[in-house]
């Protein structure tokens, strides 16, 4: 096998033709709304609903809305980036075609690879959240369930609420990519709703006193106290406990809620469904990213104010309504319960969009099996895809606990950023003469300081999520030569252009 096989690229030009394929053609009806809210929808979800409770008892104390504020600036960097690469490769696929493009496919299907873990696993860490605010509202009710068919976690066995959820939204989206953005746009109202609803009656039962130490000292003493270069994968190299609180702790807690941004990089996936992409990605992209910033730390704060961290149950998956039961208003934490269970299935509904894209993507290239791109006649969505990654979703969610799920989707998305990012200066060089929507100022300066922010973040995530990453990726590289690999649509063409090169055999 040639090296230069592994390193083909598809060019710019023909990812864009292959947009006009009538078997495997989308619909071009999202505008710049419609994505900034595709945007809010998904990033709020299990991050500010579940996640920040375990990052706060055993990370960062108070100090976990400066974590939200380090994670979202990380996000920004790779924002930048995916920016530029979606307003200038507008096709479905995200990352994977931006990599296909420049790095070429052996690296393209690493990430492709790499997507499916960010968005499938993400899909079911997200159902897995969902069924943990679904139990909390309907405990003591007829609708509550055995301990043993309600969660992974724990003495659980299997979680029926999340297998639920994913095989409904596995419905919704085979029925239309408009349909469920009307449906998101409903939700997401509710959503930012109910952050508000915890901001503003949150903000009447805050105690200063929670909030000293904000920046607690470390409770892990053979770890010392905890600088930032103190990251827990290192920690777990020398044998040491993964120091808690300290500055380091700050880091390792925006390593965790890093998963709370997770859903900007679905707006690029997309794009192939947008009207003027060059316009309308960047805009639901920041957009999307500057709305829930804002109201993450906000929430943070009120939620480590109203109680202290030390109190926060990190198993909890419903800390936002248990804060409010801790301060006796139970009825506030039934009404967030409702709210977080419709917001948790939308954000669900656009991981699991962004899954089928990038494998959509990823078979129309012959990479997966090439059935899987063909649309619905009537919906023109790509319904076998979703058929199997709704069965996935319904599988992974259903047998797996969540915070497992969350570090897994955390340390596949910074990967993702980190050729995302460097893809961009390639490109730049590579194909200055392609028009670009939306250029990175300074790009260089900023591709450079986005690795570096999401290596930093991968480092602070422990030693067992880099294994089952490392297993994950391992697994990805056998069903490329396996498959991929000899199946590749560009790799035919190259055969073909090969075969067409030979002299004739001369005549007999």
């Amino acid at each position: 096998m040639a090296k230069s096989e592994l390193f083909r690229t598809k060019s710019v030009e023909q990812s864009i033709r292959d947009t006009d394929d009538p078997e495997t053609q989308l619909n071009r009806n999202l505008g710049a709304v419609d994505l900034v809210v595709f945007g809010v929808g998904v990033i709020i979800g299990a991050g500010i609903f579940v996640l920040t409770g375990r990052a706060a008892a055993t990370n960062a104390g108070p100090a976990i809305a400066i974590s939200f504020l380090i994670a979202a600036l990380a996000c920004g960097l790779a924002a930048l980036c995916y920016a530029e690469f979606a307003s200038t490769v507008p096709v479905a696929g995200s990352a994977y075609t931006f990599s296909y493009a420049t790095f070429g496919e052996l690296v393209a299907w690493t990430i492709g690879w790499d997507l499916v873990l960010e968005f499938t696993v993400g899909a079911a860490a997200l159902a897995s959240g969902f069924s943990s605010y679904w139990n909390n509202l309907v405990d003591g009710t007829f609708l509550e369930l055995p301990e043993h068919l309600r969660t992974a976690a724990g003495s659980g066995v299997v979680d029926i609420p999340a297998i639920a959820i994913s095989l409904i939204v596995m419905w919704i989206l085979i029925n239309g990519i408009k349909f469920s953005s009307r449906i998101n746009q409903v939700v997401v109202a509710i959503k930012i709703a109910v952050v508000l609803l915890v901001i503003i009656a949150g903000v009447k039962y805050i105690d200063s006193q929670n909030w000293s130490p904000f920046v607690p000292p470390s409770a892990s003493p053979e770890s010392g106290e905890g600088g930032w270069l103190k990251v827990p994968l290192i920690q777990t190299l020398l044998g040491l406990e993964p120091a808690v609180y300290g500055v380091a702790g700050v880091f390792a807690g925006a390593a965790i809620v890093f998963f709370a941004f997770i859903g900007f990089d679905v707006v690029a996936t997309t794009a192939e469904e947008t009207k003027d992409p060059q316009r309308n990605v960047p805009i639901g992209i920041f957009g999307s990213l500057a709305i829930v910033t804002v109201l993450y730390m906000a929430v943070s704060l009120v939620i480590t104010g109203m109680q202290d961290f030390r109190d926060i149950d990190p198993m909890d998956g419903a800390p936002l309504a248990t804060a409010f039961d801790a301060v006796g208003v139970r009825w506030m934490g039934d009404v967030i319960s409702v709210g977080a269970c419709i917001g948790l299935v939308v954000v669900v509904m656009i991981l699991m969009l962004g899954q089928t894209r990038v494998a959509f993507a990823m078979a129309r290239d012959g990479l997966l099996p090439r059935w899987l791109a063909e649309t619905h006649q009537k919906h023109r969505t790509p319904h076998r895809i979703t058929y199997v990654t709704g069965f996935a979703v319904a599988a992974i969610s259903g047998f797996v606990d969540l915070s497992t799920l969350a570090d897994l989707v955390n340390i596949g998305t910074l990967f993702a950023f980190v050729l995302v990012s460097v893809g961009v200066v390639i490109l730049r060089r590579t194909r200055p003469d392609l028009p670009r929507g939306f250029t990175v100022p300074g790009a260089t300066l900023v591709a450079v300081l986005a690795v570096i922010a999401c290596v930093y973040l991968m480092l602070n995530l422990v030693g067992e999520t880099w294994v089952r990453f490392l297993v994950w990726m391992a697994l990805g590289f056998v069903v490329y030569f396996t498959y991929g690999r000899r199946h590749s649509r560009l790799g035919r063409v190259g055969e073909v252009t090969r075969a067409a090169d030979q002299p004739s055999p001369p005549a007999a």
